[in-house]
């Protein structure tokens, strides 16, 4: 056995020593205490190998392993990629989209700024999972079934940040940590000055938790949405506390427990002298009178405001003003505190590439239990992005925030559609024009209002108005209201000149701004940046191809039939497919003659083609068949059988941010036509 050297051991167990200060080693060692002893009341202290396997199965020794680095030992290939890259020894490269977690022994960071470390530790008492089927990708349990997991988004001054997925669980066993900065001073630079106590105290952003879950089937369910008040961390000894975060649920069962997490928070550096609960206390306790203020002066504004509505006419009672919005923990803001402008940087170049992005995202009706009338959830715009799926008025919104930042004159309009239905879309203003936005499907719709008391419109006037709207109570931005005032709330017949008072009731803009400026209200909702897409379009593309031709291969065996594929076919659907994209985005349909020709010259002489093209917002190759063979065109095409039967099939993804995507395939198929002699 090789010697190692008296320096060495001290190293290693100043190694070890810090570690253990710094992890959860003695919650886990209390925890398997507490079980053994319930388990075992009559047994007597418990073993040494009996302990050291508890904390093996919980991944307690795994991951003490994998965050003590021992002199010179380079990191693993998963260590590396949570390793800040840096070229100067003190200033922190760490990524504020980043989507891995930094162990707080690898952090780099600006010795010169204040930081916060944020670790999540494990969570308890997650009862409506106890029984969840567990795999073996995560540590501490052993399983080979398909596992639901958890994730974590955390959303703080702009810095968004998610966890690695960990097992959905009773128990779930976290240990990740996260780097936040503190204090960005715009006057003084990127790299100004250290934050003091008194500036950390003034900064009443609180730390935005999501916790969502995803199922067996791909599917995204939002858990929980928390507010976390960090600044107990100002009068902790050495700038370090733990605490236990008991998180609720969203809906109607938000005051019921999910389960709670346990996270440790660290001020990097530490505050040279800590703060007194009772200055804090009372930080807390101003920050809060003010807010409420603020919130009861705009309720007092709103209801005068909204009893001279109901005044002009008694018709008003029934129109769509909406004057607040409930958010996920069902908190009530103002609907125009959702709306703030979101510029993309260089993540989206037009206002119509944005549209396509919304799009994207999923769409979900909130619902209740043992409700079958449509309930409405303003979720907040970082709850919304971590599921990347909602409801109508989350797109409408993220879609006019968007519009906002590309400088158009953007609302949120709330009306009606089809058969009565409450609906939510986006009308831009123009010194001309106004156009109507649908968030759920990327479409852009000219409105020409029309005069009621003209004569009635022949039906090829009637099939220009293509828009599937039909009334509309109000509209908003982040500075503006309008309640609609008009004889009629019929969309065709509503005049868009806000500011003729005689159609159109506005909220004075100082009240607006009253509640609407940033930091002035503690709860208002908060607009993130966007994150740019982690995929990579070219290898899901072929992901995605080779999978749905095996599904076919096997397929067209279940029915008895061979199947043989036409590569260079295949290859020329490609601009077809770019050509759809190009489309949904820009409205203009270009190369389609190009790809005729090609198809064309590749079909042999008295071949007959057939082709089915179809776009989905996922990558789940199976989902996206079984949908797809629903459609007899599609059908037909994959189950073909005949003389020299060709198959044919492309797949290409396209990617949007917060990874976001369009799926499009296309399936053909060529076959030697029936009676052809040729």
């Amino acid at each position: 056995m090789a010697s190692v050297a008296p320096d060495k051991i001290l190293e290693i167990k100043q190694l070890i020593s810090n570690h253990l200060s710094q992890s959860d080693i003695n919650s886990a060692l209390r925890d398997v205490l507490s079980d053994y002893s319930q388990r075992h009341p009559n047994s007597g202290p418990i073993s040494r190998d009996h302990l050291i396997g508890e904390l093996k199965n919980r991944g307690v020794v795994d991951s003490m392993m994998q965050n003590i680095q021992f002199g010179n030992q380079q990191p693993s290939p998963r260590q590396r990629q949570s390793l800040p890259m840096t070229s100067k020894p003190t200033v922190s490269t760490v990524d504020t989209d980043q989507l891995v977690s930094v162990p707080l022994e690898q952090v780099n960071f600006d010795a010169n700024r204040r930081h916060l470390y944020l670790q999540f530790l494990n969570g308890k008492a997650f009862t409506d999972y106890l029984n969840e089927p567990q795999s073996e990708n995560y540590p501490g349990y052993s399983s080979s079934s398909l596992a639901s997991s958890f994730s974590i988004s955390i959303l703080f001054r702009n810095q968004r940040f998610r966890t690695r997925p960990f097992a959905c669980a009773g128990e779930p066993y976290i240990n990740q940590g996260f780097l936040l900065e503190l204090h960005k001073d715009k006057q003084q630079g990127e790299y100004g000055a250290m934050a003091d106590t008194q500036t950390l105290l003034s900064i009443c952003d609180r730390i935005h938790i999501v916790l969502t879950r995803k199922d067996t089937l791909g599917e995204i369910h939002l858990v929980s949405s928390h507010f976390l008040e960090w600044r107990q961390v100002l009068c902790a000894q050495a700038s370090k506390t733990n605490r236990i975060l008991e998180i609720n649920g969203i809906g109607a069962e938000n005051k019921l427990p999910v389960g709670v997490i346990n996270v440790c928070l660290q001020l990097i550096p530490p505050l040279n002298e800590s703060v007194s609960n009772d200055i804090l206390a009372a930080q807390l306790d101003l920050e809060h009178t003010k807010s409420t203020e603020r919130e009861r002066l705009f309720l007092i504004y709103a209801k005068q405001w909204w009893k001279e509505f109901l005044e002009i006419r008694e018709e008003h009672r029934t129109r769509l003003v909406k004057i607040f919005g409930q958010d996920e923990n069902g908190v009530n803001h103002p609907v125009f505190t959702f709306v703030q402008p979101l510029r993309s940087g260089r993540l989206l170049d037009t206002p119509r590439e944005a549209a396509r992005f919304v799009s994207l995202i999923g769409y979900d009706r909130h619902s209740v239990v043992g409700n079958t009338d449509r309930t409405e959830m303003w979720t907040h715009a970082h709850a919304f992005l971590a599921r990347n799926c909602g409801d109508c008025e989350n797109h409408a919104v993220l879609l006019c925030s968007l519009l906002l930042g590309f400088g158009l004159d953007a609302y949120v309009c709330i009306g009606t559609k089809g058969k009565n239905q409450i609906h939510s879309w986006v009308v831009t203003i123009g010194a001309d024009d106004v156009f109507f936005w649908e968030s759920l499907n990327g479409n852009r719709y000219q409105h020409t209002s029309i005069d009621p008391d003209d004569p009635p419109l022949d039906k090829l006037s009637l099939n220009n108005i293509r828009h599937p709207y039909k009334t509309i109570g109000c509209l908003f931005n982040d500075k503006s209201f309008y309640a609609n005032i008009q004889p009629t709330c019929n969309v065709d017949a509503c005049v868009f000149r806000l500011t003729d008072q005689s159609k159109w009731k506005a909220m004075s803009v100082d009240a607006i701004a009253s509640i609407n400026t940033p930091g002035l209200v503690l709860t208002a909702p908060i607009t993130p940046h966007l994150m740019s897409n982690t995929l990579d379009p070219v290898a899901l593309s072929n992901d995605i191809e080779k999978q749905i031709r095996a599904l076919i291969i096997q397929h067209r065996k279940d029915l008895g039939y061979t199947t043989q594929f036409d590569d260079h076919l295949s290859y020329l659907l490609s601009p077809a497919l770019s050509s759809y994209e190009l489309e949904r985005v820009t409205g203009l349909s270009v190369g389609n003659e190009e790809f005729q020709e090609a198809v064309r010259r590749a079909v042999p002489n008295g071949h007959a083609f057939k082709g089915f093209p179809i776009q989905f917002v996922h990558k789940n190759a199976r989902k996206a068949f079984v949908f797809s063979l629903r459609n007899n065109l599609c059908e037909e095409i994959v189950c073909c059988h005949g003389d020299q039967v060709r198959l044919a099939v492309r797949v290409r993804v396209f990617t949007y941010p917060e990874n976001a995507i369009a799926t499009w395939m296309m399936f053909a198929c060529r076959y030697k036509s029936v009676g052809s002699t040729k």
